[in-house]
């Protein structure tokens, strides 16, 4: 097989986390093999820029912990979010059967949801509200997660879910700079899942075939972001045995793509690193295609349903898609392996801010 490696950036191979992504007032940017004991990110040195005074870096800086789950007839996606201003509960679930996602969307303050400091040593993400909940539980040093969660609402009715998950991989731990002190920070991890979901009284049980990723992600978007984002997870045939297996690829506004992405392969136990990819669409296209220029990605996303989220304001504007469907396609390791991926599950962000 040919060597796909050369198309990787040296600047993408993991170095050792130190303890804090923030030294002196400096985000410290690169990819990193394991998850950081600190992460104050509000210590940055105007990373909004220099006219922005300190005390509002509160007001910029982006925190949430969410997962996907893919269960045999459905997809659930479980998050908490703080974006400063105010705080957000998003759980959708994609019926895989009917095609079709519900959604609960519940809107508090800032101040009344928990960002997880780390991802270690039981750290606690979670907020609750009257119709709606959300907690994590993160071991990550030994490779476990928890999520537990419900939802109630007149137009999608009751959901509840409570997993624990197991680490199948190695976890991608990025630091991406958007500006020269503006970092974008994510951590994520592909697992396997034990547990429950119950959507309107019906019950659905986590299988061998189970699987989850979780994604821990903070930083400073720019005035206006753009970012999009594709993802499959799973277990299927791989060289005549049944293996899990994975991909992340996404499109962000990283000053340079090539040395900072979080472009890779998940497989039992490794992990394969994959070049900056393009995204080709439209925010209501129902086909978007993803490639890069090594042929390591070429992948079609057909959009079953899409969940979408608008807000229009004096100062913010949000246009958020979160998409789910059906993958066609392949990607390809260093070593030059073509894994093909013909109807694996898809799901796919498309989101704008100014904000």
């Amino acid at each position: 097989m040919d060597d796909y490696s050369k198309f990787i950036s040296p600047k993408r191979q993991s170095l050792p986390t130190p303890k804090s992504l923030v030294h002196d007032g400096q985000a410290i940017f690169g990819t990193f093999n394991k998850e950081f004991e600190e992460m104050e990110l509000l210590n940055c040195t105007k990373p909004a820029g220099k006219f922005l005074p300190h005390f509002l870096n509160k007001y910029r800086l982006t925190l949430w912990e969410a997962t996907e789950v893919h269960l045999d007839n459905g997809v659930l996606l479980a998050a908490v979010s703080d974006m400063g201003m105010f705080g957000v509960i998003l759980n959708l679930f994609y019926d895989k059967r009917a095609k079709k996602v519900y959604s609960w969307s519940t809107n508090l303050a800032g101040s009344k949801t928990t960002i997880a400091p780390n991802l270690l040593n039981g750290s606690i993400a979670e907020a609750y509200t009257k119709y709606s909940s959300i907690k994590y539980v993160n071991r990550f040093e030994n490779g476990k997660c928890s999520l537990q969660g419900k939802s109630l609402s007149r137009k999608a009715g009751k959901i509840e879910f409570h997993f624990d998950l197991d680490r199948i991989s190695l976890p991608s731990v990025v630091s991406i700079p958007f500006g020269p002190n503006k970092p974008l920070y994510s951590q994520k991890d592909f697992f396997k899942a034990k547990g429950y979901l119950i959507f309107n009284g019906e019950r659905f049980e986590a299988t061998d075939d189970t699987t989850a990723i979780v994604d821990d992600h903070r930083g400073y978007y720019p005035y206006r972001a753009h970012y999009d984002w594709l993802t499959t997870m799973g277990r299927g045939e791989i060289d005549g045995e049944k293996k899990y297996f994975a991909f992340n690829l996404t499109r962000n506004q990283s000053l340079n793509q090539n040395d900072y992405n979080e472009n890779l392969i998940w497989l039992e136990g490794s992990t394969s690193l994959l070049p900056p990819v393009r995204f080709t669409h439209n925010a209501e296209d129902s086909v978007w295609t993803v490639k890069d220029e090594q042929d390591m990605v070429n992948v079609t996303f057909d959009i079953g349903d899409m969940y979408k989220m608008e807000v229009h304001a004096a100062l913010i504007d949000i246009d958020y898609h979160v998409a789910f469907g059906e993958i066609k396609g392949y990607v390809r390791g260093t070593d030059g392996k073509k894994y093909f991926l013909d109807h694996k599950m898809g799901m796919g962000e498309d989101k704008t801010l100014r904000f």
